[in-house]
């Protein structure tokens, strides 16, 4: 069930759109997004640590270089600093301090953390508040964003990536329609970074690790 509590948190702003156009004389390179996280959202007690992703999605998701429509996605990871037998819930919460979504996590093995998905309508901005519950115990919490002011936009970083991989770009455009699709997702490490992938119809899959507030291309990979 979707529920319309979040503000959009992707406002495209004014200034990007004659520069995403600009990119290959007009042409409008996001509309291959299959899939973009625009932001994290981050808390930590002694007990766990807590994140909350906004992934925008290709639904039905298929990496085969061809983007479909996308749906918003509200991804939360819990890791909890002990092992521990108890199960995890975790609850975003309303102005009135009313759960808005969320529900009990399941553990993956792979990753050693409690993980929830849910649709929304739109993104939170700025900060979230949180209700974690596991056994008898129940936290509340506040998980801040970790972008700032001179964070780049997903949109930002696509043509940052568009601008660095031309020539790869323009190999994949046939007949004036670009022959592939763009995974932009933003990280956090140390600060913030954005991984850009670039896939073709073959699957073939080109990597760039780009400084998260200038767009310096910092890493490449092609696989």
């Amino acid at each position: 069930m979707k529920h319309k509590f979040f503000r959009l948190a992707l406002l495209l702003p004014a200034l990007l759109l004659p520069a995403l156009a600009a990119c290959g004389g007009g042409y409008d390179y996001s509309k291959h997004l299959s899939e973009v996280r625009s932001d994290i959202f981050c808390a930590e007690t002694e007990e766990f640590s807590v994140t909350l992703s906004c992934v925008s999605r290709e639904y039905p998701y298929s990496a085969d270089g061809v983007a479909s429509p996308m749906r918003k996605i509200v991804e939360i990871s819990l890791s909890p600093a002990e092992n521990t037998a108890a199960e995890y819930s975790v609850f975003v919460l309303g102005e009135n301090g009313e759960q808005v979504l969320g529900g009990e996590a399941s553990f993956r093995n792979f990753a050693g953390d409690w993980y929830f998905s849910q649709s929304v309508e739109s993104f939170p901005q700025t900060s979230i508040s949180l209700r974690v519950t596991w056994g008898e115990n129940v936290r509340e919490l506040t998980a801040t964003s970790v972008k700032n002011e001179n964070t780049l936009s997903p949109e930002a970083a696509l043509v940052r990536a568009v601008e660095h991989e031309r020539e790869l770009v323009e190999r994949l455009t046939v007949d004036g329609a670009f022959r592939g699709e763009f995974y932009v997702r933003l990280l956090r490490r140390d600060k913030n970074y954005y991984y850009v992938g670039v896939m073709d119809r073959a699957g073939g899959v080109v990597a760039l690790l780009l400084d998260g507030e200038t767009g310096e291309v910092l890493a490449r990979r092609e696989n």
